[in-house]
């Protein structure tokens, strides 16, 4: 069912792309029985928009370590500090998971954001469960634990410093520069054989990158990021991710090897991934961004997904499938070769692990 509203000065806001964010449209999540859809209300009175700002609400978790058992995952539990992202990523898989929230995979997921400012308290706890087995945490596998709101609310950063303190392995994921500000803990941890750090480079055309993802740092920027973290001591991988067909796929060996002379000593890289909700915004993003290329990029999509905008197997969803799928595998293999980047690191430390002591405890014997 839908509603329709007159026109207020919020629906404007969603009907012409807002300055700096991706998605054109705000869509209800797929679980919301009603949809929205502002109409001209006739008065026909010009209104200057204001920006489309970022609203943050709190909460409160319970936990924070998030387990999977995903065959195709390299790591069984994460910790995600914040919901939504302001990075903005048009392509970003995690849109969906707004839904769950009441709130919409479009504008919302960039605007409406939820911090969790208290997990660093709920960690240490969790941490010192007896019942707890140690194994490398990531972050940032669903949105970008340095996205803008970060600055602010410090929570990445107090997150690191319980995981040194308890010797914890952490596997960090990111687009954002912010992350040079912990290279200090991430450099003392990484020389421990505790920390490594994935930068995702999605193109080197500042453009296109300015396109599709509007609020990350620019690609030369990501690429000084690499640099001041290897420099501090921790092992960076360069992630060409995602690749888009007939968009960026031509940019694999540049992307490469721009990160190796940056210093990342192993590289991955994943096919564009358009699950549920992510493909109709990545639709309406690439006729009005790339009219020109639109079709044929969307074709290529298909053809990785056995015609369809998604294919969710495991094993294949983060590569595809078919002639094309193959030759990125074959192109990959043979740039990362020649650049000695590494597909596979050393299994992070899991030995050192240990709760630190606090004001109070009994103090061993031993």
């Amino acid at each position: 069912m839908f509603y329709f509203y007159p026109m207020s000065l919020r629906n404007k806001l969603f009907q012409a792309t807002p300055r700096g964010r991706a998605a054109r449209s705000n869509a209800p999540g797929r679980f919301e029985a009603h949809g929205r859809e502002a109409v001209d209300d006739g008065w026909e009175i010009e209104e200057d928009l204001p920006p489309l700002r970022t609203e943050v609400r709190i909460e409160r978790p319970r936990s924070v370590i998030t387990r999977n058992a995903s065959p195709d995952l390299p790591f069984d539990r994460s910790i995600n500090p914040y919901r939504g992202c302001e990075h903005g990523c048009i392509y970003c898989y995690a849109r969906p998971s707004h839904a769950y929230l009441g709130l919409s995979p479009g504008l919302d997921f960039e605007t409406r954001l939820i911090a969790r400012p208290e997990a660093p308290e709920v960690l240490e706890r969790e941490l010192r469960a007896a019942r707890y087995k140690v194994a490398p945490i990531a972050i940032g596998t669903n949105t970008d634990p340095y996205q803008p709101i970060e600055r602010e609310q410090k929570i990445m950063r107090r997150l690191l410093e319980v995981l040194r303190a308890h010797r914890h392995p952490v596997c960090v994921v990111t687009k954002g520069t912010l992350i040079e500000r912990d290279a200090d803990l991430l450099g003392e941890m990484g020389r421990m054989g505790l920390a490594r750090v994935g930068i995702s480079v999605t193109t080197l055309d500042r453009q296109v990158a300015r396109a599709m993802e509007p609020r990350v740092p620019p690609p030369a920027r990501k690429l000084q990021t690499i640099r001041r973290l290897t420099e501090a001591g921790c092992p960076v991988r360069i992630m060409v991710s995602p690749v888009v067909p007939a968009l960026t796929d031509h940019e694999l060996e540049a992307i490469l090897q721009a990160g190796a002379e940056a210093g990342a000593t192993s590289a991955s890289w994943i096919m564009l991934r358009l699950p549920l909700d992510v493909a109709p915004l990545f639709r309406e993003w690439v006729e009005a961004a790339f009219p020109d290329r639109a079709a044929r990029i969307m074709g290529r999509v298909r053809e990785l997904h056995g015609g369809q905008d998604y294919d969710a197997e495991f094993g294949r969803r983060m590569t595809g499938q078919g002639a094309f799928a193959d030759l990125m595998a074959h192109r990959f293999r043979i740039a990362t070769a020649r650049l000695g980047l590494a597909d596979d690191l050393p299994d992070l430390r899991c030995d050192l692990f240990k709760p630190p002591p606090r004001p109070g405890d009994q103090l061993s014997l031993f």
